[in-house]
Order: structure tokens, then sequence, then C-alpha cells
């Protein structure tokens, strides 16, 4: 497996992780416990000063942990300006504009809208700046900026009890790779005993990386991916993914998803901490689906029932392949780049189906440096079977 990590700043928690091991995502995710903030204020308490969101006048919190000072300077990421424009109904475009454009009018723009309504209450999620001893606080990171009611559901938690849940499950599985964006993090779980034949549907397939051929390895594992995000962009989810042996593409099974939602009722001003019954109770509802998850994804029979169902449509034979999927990239909405390479690798799979085309946005996914655009692009495979063997 390659690892990338990525650090956003000097002093502030690393975040980026792709293909990257468990023991790898865990340490990046302590390291980023230490440093999150989490507070409910006030319009009246934010500012943006030269595209920066100050923090100001917010109480500082004593606990058994020592004094939170939240006040100060946090540089916002691409998803906390999304977060600014949905808040504030700042149409997105026009804010990314000012930002690249004229930060002066982005401040004047969202200092005016926070100002319209002073005691509309957001929760803002941020990393603290580190420095020295004695040195002025560091500038932190705004990382998202949500509603009030938002429900922590956080990325380290939900790791943990989920593979807690797999434990109780007692089936034999495999972490094969973490993911971990400023969205989302991905934990690709499989399990080789649990594996069928599909020759059916591999037939004529050639790896587009080595070449191996799925004739002599017409193999699937069973599997799933474990999705969270921290900022707003979706919920804890489990969705069944399969895995072919041959190129270890996978395909995700979005309408069979399990989720569980960021929603939670209005919060008092403040750091956001958990009450432990609050926080319990959610851990155990999370460990109990991961466990449902495993029992029921990784079973021989859901497998073989998936894999039957795609069968019928991938055998499908293609007469003109790259109108085929300029149609499918087109109504799936995939940009030109994206179709580019899956048209490469559809040529270098040999595979002359609706099928070979399903491969390649599998195979297409496993390229890509981003992880949440290898997600998504994952997710289509299965719609692109079916637009490819519709239009033909």
């Amino acid at each position: 497996m390659t690892q990338q990590f990525a650090e956003r700043a000097t002093n502030v928690a690393p975040t980026g992780a792709r293909n990257a091991d468990i023991n790898d995502l865990i340490r990046i995710l302590e390291h980023e416990e230490r440093q999150k903030l989490d507070v409910i204020v006030s319009g009246s308490a934010l500012r943006m000063h030269e595209g920066n969101l100050h923090v100001e006048g917010v109480e500082r919190q004593i606990s058994e942990e020592g004094v939170t000072d939240v006040d100060g300077i946090y540089k916002p990421t691409a998803v906390a300006d999304e977060g600014i424009s949905d808040k504030l109904r700042i149409p997105l475009a026009y804010l990314r504009r000012m930002r690249a454009e004229n930060v002066s009018l982005l401040d004047e723009n969202v200092n005016a809208w926070m100002q319209h309504e002073p005691e509309r209450r957001f929760m803002l999620r941020a990393f603290r700046g580190e420095n020295g001893p004695g040195m002025p606080p560091a500038e932190g990171v705004a990382r998202a900026l949500l509603s009030d009611s938002y429900k922590r559901m956080d990325n380290f938690d939900m790791l943990l009890a989920a593979l807690d849940g797999i434990k109780q499950a007692e089936h034999p599985t495999q972490i094969t790779g973490c993911d971990l964006t400023d969205r989302r993090m991905y934990v690709r779980v499989e399990s080789e005993a649990v594996a069928i034949q599909a020759r059916n549907l591999l037939r004529g397939y050639r790896s587009p990386f080595d070449g191996r051929s799925g004739d002599e390895l017409p193999m699937i594992s069973a599997g799933f991916v474990i999705t969270n995000s921290e900022v707003g962009a979706g919920a804890y989810t489990i969705t069944p993914r399969a895995v072919i042996q041959v190129c270890r593409n996978g395909l995700t099974m979005t309408k069979d998803v399990m989720r569980a939602v960021h929603l939670g009722g209005k919060q008092d001003e403040g750091v956001v901490s958990w009450s432990g019954q609050t926080q319990r109770k959610t851990l155990e509802l999370i460990t109990s689906k991961t466990a449902d998850a495993v029992r029921t994804f990784l079973s021989r029979e859901y497998v073989e029932a998936k894999v039957h169902e795609m069968e019928a449509a991938a055998g499908k034979e293609l007469a003109e392949p790259t109108k085929t999927i300029e149609h499918v990239t087109k109504s799936l909405s995939i940009g030109a780049e994206a179709k580019d390479r899956i048209l490469s690798h559809f040529v270098r799979g040999g595979q002359m189906t609706a099928g070979g085309v399903m491969q390649a946005v599998t195979s297409t996914a496993q390229t890509l440096t981003d992880a949440d655009q290898a997600a998504a692009l994952e997710a289509l495979a299965v719609p692109a079977l079916t637009a490819a063997a519709a239009h033909g």
C-alpha cells in the first residue's frame, strides 16, 4: 500500500491519508483529538478579517483538562467556506471568487451577514494552533461552520466502536486500506474467507495494472467500507463492497448502505462536550450496527446475490464502446479527465462489454489521489454498468 500524508500548515494537526494502514490512521486521529476545539458561538462573536475567522469575546472554559481559550484566529478550509456559504446564504461560487480575487470584499460580506443575525448560533469545529511556551497563540484552522444542533460523532470514537463491532462479530476480516480527508474518513474491510467465483462477470477481463487474467483468478471477496464525516459532509455509513481479486477493484453497493446521522438537540453556548451517557449510547449503537453489517454483508449468500444481479447486465456486448462510455460518463456527470482515464482502462481491460465499463470505472478510481473523488467514482460503478447495458 502507498501512503500519502499532508500537513496543512506549521503547528497544525496533520490531515490527509490515502491508502494508509490502520495504525497510521489511528496515529493521525489521536493527534487530531488533542488539537480539536468545538464551540457553540453566536454570530456576534465571529468576525472575518483578511479571509480568516476571528473568534472574540467567548468566555474561557475551565474543566478537568485545564483552561480552554477559544478566542483566536482560524484559517478556514474549503469545507469551512462551504459552511459559511450555506449558513449565511452567500452563493458558494461568489464566495470562492471573493477569496481568490478580493478578500476585503469577502470580509465585508461575511461580517455584514453575521451582524444581520448577531444572536444566531453556530457550531465552529476547529483545530487549535500550537506554539511553544511564552510564544503568542498560533493561527488555528476552522474546519467547519455547522448548525448548533449538529451532533459530534468523531472519527476516532467511531473507528474504535466499529473495530469493536467487527471483533464481536467473530468473522475473519482484514482492513485493506484507510483514507482521511478534510471531509471524511474511509476504512475498507475485506474478508477473503468469503470469496466466490464470478466467471461470467470476469470472463475476458485483464487487470489494467499488471495484465493478470480474470479467467485465471475469477474470485470476488466480500467486504464493506466504513465512512464518517466530522464536518457535516455525511452520516456515519457502512456500505457493502465487493473486491475483484485479480485487480483489487472495489464495487460499492450504495443502495444497501447502513447509516447513522449527526442530528441532535440544540446545545448551549461554549465549548462542546458529550455527556458520558450520550457518548456511551451512541458508540454502543455504532458497535451494534457494525456487527450487523459484518453478519449481513460478509455472507456468501449476500455476495452471490449481488454478483448474480450484475452478471445479466455485465455480459452485454458493446457495439460502439467509445460512444457508450461517452454516454455513461455524461449521464453520471463524470468529468472529462476521468472519462479519458476510464476509456483507457476499458481498452487495457480487454472486456468489450458493459461489465468492462464497470471495471474501468473502478480501476480508474484506484488511480485517483483525491480519496473523496475516488470513493465517489467507485460508487458510480454499478450505475455505470446499468447505463452501459441499456445503451449497448
